[in-house]
């Protein structure tokens, strides 16, 4: 294959693409989030006094059926990101997004600086639009008691993480730049997708996730590399599954 034809998809014609990537991957997480939002909106009862239940038991009466269908879930979403990997592959892209094990240490390091910085302020932003009734109280681990839980729920971080950030961070700025957007369009565009497939939790969900990605998308700007990234958001995720799953059965608050 020449150069020219292996840099026409991603070079000449990016938006395509992007739109068939999205398609199957965040942008219709996207599209369900905001009809979430509005049948939330329309219900009865205040955003404010409902719940949004995630990583929920498929099966909890049969634990071998439940676990293939976690599995399933932890897959599957998986392949976008392999897809965006693999047209950035096609064009020459793929090492320059800083997907890697080249510096594993700098990178884990990285990622619990950026974790600890967004999680904590995000913390408090999540109770207190709680506490204004703009958001929904948020059940991030539901699944059913057995031993694969914690590992399960593990499992699901990873993919979180690994999914968003190839897919939103280093596939959407590489191909929109591409495409000759700016610099402010490619961050702000990135952020309001983010923010958008977090709507489901309620309005502080969109802004907490729209503040997050407005800083991984100036972190990926700064340093060229998605590896802190993957790392932050699995340390966040992390927290938030195993955390809830360990906690909320002794207190009153989560």
């Amino acid at each position: 294959m020449s150069d020219a034809l292996a840099e026409a998809p991603g070079r000449v014609r990016p938006g395509p693409e992007v739109l068939l990537v999205l398609g199957v991957s965040l942008g219709q997480s996207a599209v369900y989030s905001l009809l979430s939002i509005a049948d939330k909106l329309t219900r009865p009862q205040p955003l404010g006094q409902q719940t949004t239940t995630i990583n929920a038991s498929v099966t909890p009466d049969r634990p071998w059926l439940d676990l293939g269908y976690q599995l399933a879930g932890m897959v599957f979403p998986l392949v976008p990101a392999l897809l965006a990997l693999y047209l950035l592959r096609l064009t020459g892209d793929r090492a320059r997004i800083g997907f890697d094990l080249s510096r594993p240490a700098k990178d884990l390091g990285w990622g619990f600086a950026i974790a600890a910085g967004i999680g904590i302020p995000g913390l408090g932003l999540y109770f207190a639009a709680r506490a204004l009734g703009l958001n929904t109280t948020v059940q991030p681990a539901n699944l059913a008691e057995n031993w694969w839980t914690i590992p399960v729920l593990v499992g699901l971080a990873v993919m979180n993480g690994v999914l968003e950030e190839v897919v939103i961070v280093g596939y959407w700025f590489t191909r929109m730049t591409q495409a000759g957007w700016g610099v402010a369009a490619v961050l702000i565009g990135s952020a309001v997708i983010r923010g958008s497939y977090h709507l489901y939790q309620g309005f502080g969900g969109f802004v907490g996730n729209l503040v997050m990605g407005a800083v991984f998308g100036w972190f990926y700007l700064r340093f060229k590399r998605i590896g802190p990234l993957v790392a932050a958001h699995i340390i966040l995720d992390l927290v938030a599954f195993v955390g809830y799953s360990l906690i909320a059965p002794y207190v009153d608050w989560l």
